[in-house]
């Protein structure tokens, strides 16, 4: 029997992407006011964005937990070598990126896990690792450690992972290009479109890294002791209850930087600050556009985006970043678009997201439907206009505007085009659906905030996990 007088000790590997960094810092937070220790794990490049964002310096003696640490949490800080050099570009050379993380980076993982635990007094008793890590369910076995799996998107992606084969058997993985039929066989899950799976199921895509990466996590993501999703119980019921019957799953969402008070450095980026600006306009009267920090798309859309903004004729802040164009285009909006906007628009290459949608002038959001950007408008109560890219992104969409009910597509047809741009937000900004959407979105708003009380669901299964946990540890 494990020595119940010390204090459990987690390994935590976020994914190396803004969007899965963000939940786990949180995660991290959350579990160290349990009383826990935590060892929290960045690779050495992405240590080095967030000094460089903060303008300091990239020597490794930064510790972004310190402000935890001084108010009493016991949270250590540490980086790991991925085997590239700082300088190598991870976002645009993807497939050799992932292509080494799949073959190389678990033996570096295995050689650093073991000699933490050589070293520790305390006692290593559980790793947790995104879903995406294929590597975890191996490496907590050899360690005999327990094995916690923290999937950063919603229990819909996670079923739909999980019963890839109940779609290979229906002829649905994977998916064949152009085919749109309605999916009702998926347990847990009522009714989906096949245009609303992830892109990387489909046909063309089942050689591409993407496709395998996802593939190997869903299958591998079965053997984790504990899954902690970062979802609301309320807001997926169906679906939760039926994973839970096949391995312990936790809704402990929303974890979000919009409800820790501790403040640890998150952004990839220096974050321009919009509030002056946004003081200058009426309630409600800005659309804000992101397509967040990994998602790419191409001119065109960028375009036609930019001439539907001037033709909507609404305030909006569009967050340009660099690398949001495959091609990595220096002058990718129109000739003459930042002179034409005047006042009425701001263009900034990041920011910090969920000050900016909880600016009483914002009033819509554009968004990429990423689950970090679709839980934070949802607790800032600003309604969507959605253009899915990739990853879990359409799936996220399905959520938004079928069930949930809180915003519209971007666009209905295969081609951005300008008019249809301006309609749709015209129409979310001061149209007939606005209210409708402002109405359904404070519902789950309120949905939300119940979880995370004292006796709110999400906060029940975070206590139940806790205690789940110290008993197989302590067993």
């Amino acid at each position: 029997m494990a020595n119940t007088q010390l204090k459990p000790h987690a390994i935590l590997f976020p994914l190396p992407y803004q969007g899965h960094i963000n939940p786990f810092v949180n995660l991290a937070i959350k579990l160290a006011s349990k009383g826990f220790t935590i060892t929290f794990v960045h690779f050495e490049f992405v240590h080095r964005m967030l000094s460089e964002s903060q303008h300091t310096n990239t020597n490794n003696e930064i510790d972004f937990f310190s402000e935890a640490r001084n108010s009493g949490l016991d949270i250590r800080y540490t980086t790991i070598d991925d085997g590239f050099p700082l300088e190598f570009n991870r976002l645009n050379n993807f497939d050799e990126f992932w292509t080494s993380l799949l073959q190389d980076f678990p033996a570096r993982v295995d050689e650093f896990i073991g000699k933490i635990l050589q070293s520790e007094q305390s006692m290593v008793s559980f790793l947790i690792a995104d879903t995406f890590f294929s590597w975890s369910p191996k490496i907590a076995k050899k360690y005999n450690i327990v094995n916690v799996s923290f999937f950063t998107q919603p229990a819909l992606v996670y079923s739909i992972g999980y019963h890839l084969d109940i779609l290979r058997e229906n002829g649905h993985y994977p998916l064949k290009e152009n085919v749109v039929e309605e999916i009702n066989y998926i347990p847990g899950v009522k009714s989906i479109n096949t245009k609303e799976l992830m892109h990387y199921l489909k046909e063309g895509e089942v050689e591409t890294l993407k496709h395998i990466v996802s593939k190997r996590a869903f299958q591998e993501g079965k053997n984790a002791d504990f899954v902690l999703d970062n979802t609301v119980q309320e807001l997926e019921s169906e679906t939760l209850d039926y994973l839970n019957k096949k391995q312990p799953i936790y809704a402990i969402g929303p974890i979000s930087n919009f409800l820790t008070k501790i403040i640890v450095t998150k952004s990839f980026w220096s974050e321009s600050d919009c509030t002056k600006w946004l003081e200058s306009k009426p309630l409600n009267s800005v659309l804000y556009v992101s397509f967040g920090s990994l998602a790419q798309t191409n001119k065109h859309v960028i375009q036609e985006i930019a001439h539907g903004l001037l033709l909507s004729q609404v305030n909006f802040i569009w967050v340009v970043r660099e690398n949001i164009v495959k091609s990595n285009g220096i002058n990718i909006l129109p000739d003459g678009f930042k002179d034409e906007i005047g006042d009425k628009g701001l263009i900034i290459p990041w920011c910090d997201q969920t000050l900016v949608l909880s600016n009483p002038a914002v009033g819509g959001f554009l968004t990429h439907c990423g689950w970090n950007s679709t839980i934070e408008s949802i607790l800032c109560s600003t309604p969507m206009i959605c253009y899915p890219i990739e990853f879990d992104q359409p799936t996220n969409k399905k959520l938004v505007v079928e069930d949930w009910k809180i915003g519209t597509n971007l666009h209905d047809g295969d081609l951005i085009h300008r008019d249809e741009v301006a309609e749709k937000i015209r129409n979310l900004m001061t149209g007939t659906g606005s209210l409708g959407f402002k109405q359904e979105i404070e519902k789950l708003k309120n949905v939300l905030h119940k979880a995370i009380e004292k006796d709110g669901s999400s906060e029940k299964n975070f206590d139940k996990f806790v205690e789940d946990l110290k008993a197989k540890i302590y067993a």
